[in-house]
This record gives C-alpha cells, structure tokens and sequence, in this order.
C-alpha cells in the first residue's frame, strides 16, 4: 500500500513537497543558525543547496525510502516546516525542523503524533524511534508529546556540523506498535533533565 501524501491534523495540513517550495524553506528557515543547530547540516547559504534538498526530497518518495511532508498551518498555503519518515523493514525513524517564529506552539508534536501513528498503523512497523542531541532538550520533549518512552543515550551517534566535527551523544527515544510504548525505564541519573526552551 503507497504511503499517503496528504494528511491532515486538527491544525495542519501534512503534504508532499514539491520544487516550488524552495525560496519559502530558504527564507523562513534554511538560513537560520538556531533553527539547523542541532540538525545534520549546516544553514543554507544558496538557494541551490535548498532546491537540491527538496530533489533528494522527492527521489525519497520515489523509492520509498524516505518520505517528507511540507508542514503548513490549515487554511494557509505557506510552508513552515518538515517532517520525515524512513521507514526500514520493521521499523521506521523520524526527523523534524520547524520554523523558528512556529515554536512553542505544540505544532511538531502534532504533526509527529499523526506520523507515527501512521506508521504504526502498518502492519510490517513494530517501531518507530527517534534521536536528539543530549542538549537538545526542546526536541526530546516533542518526542515524549509524541508518546515515545526514553531508551538511553547512543554514544557519539551523530555528527551535528554546527555544535561539534566530532559525533555528538543522542538521546533515543521510541514507541512501539504493541503496546505503545517500550517498557523500560531510564535509571534517574540519564534521564535529560527539563530546562528552558521553546516546546515546538
């Protein structure tokens, strides 16, 4: 069954991306040092690097390796933010990016609730999971929002280019199609602690 290309939640509208998107994505946050801090690449600089983007974008759905969606607030037809799954045999992994002026909102929780019970939704997918920079504390809020339960830290898991050249530590976070969550529980000392930031 082709996964969906539109969805829609109580306030969005979850759809495919398409080549034209580029200069609102370049704009409202692909320039944007705090939005891409902790994301794998580094802010765009050229229009170019965020057309290329959306071509991987687009092969993505292609092979249904990886799917995007366009974030955009209902009713409005303008592009605020990401959301992505790739979904791998009997799994599949999110990742995010959201506007700077659209955090604090509870709008990613949202949107990452309505794809991970998509995903979930599926047969073949026992689990959907996600990671975070250990500093990143507004992200690993969103996936706790989204029901996922917190698994541990992944040793330099990741590179993040604008905080560290060298692989960062990540929190893993996951929720599984069973019962909904993983059962294990985080011993109290690695837990991520709370701290101030927005709750995008």
């Amino acid at each position: 069954m082709p996964w969906p290309e539109r969805l829609e939640t109580d306030r969005l509208v979850l759809r495919r991306p398409v080549a034209a998107d580029a200069s609102t994505i370049f704009t409202e946050y692909a320039q944007d040092p705090d939005v891409t801090r902790y994301l794998t690449w580094r802010p765009h600089s050229r229009m170019e690097e965020t057309a290329a983007y959306l071509a991987r974008c687009q092969a993505g759905w292609d092979a249904g390796t990886e799917l995007t969606w366009a974030l955009t607030v209902s009713g409005e037809e303008r592009l605020i933010g990401m959301i992505g799954l790739r979904p791998r045999t009997h799994m599949a992994d999110i990742g995010y990016v959201l506007a700077r002026r659209y955090w604090g909102r509870g709008l990613m929780p949202e949107a990452a609730t309505a794809v991970v019970e998509l995903a979930l939704g599926r047969p073949a997918i026992q689990r959907v999971w996600a990671v975070c920079d250990v500093e990143n504390r507004a992200s690993a809020r969103v996936l706790e929002k989204v029901g996922m339960e917190y698994e541990g830290v992944l040793r330099r898991w990741i590179i993040h280019p604008n905080v560290s050249a060298e692989p960062r530590d990540v929190h893993c976070y996951a929720r599984l199609r069973d019962t909904g969550s993983v059962t294990s529980t985080p011993t109290s000392g690695s837990r991520p602690r709370s701290s101030a930031g927005p709750d995008r």
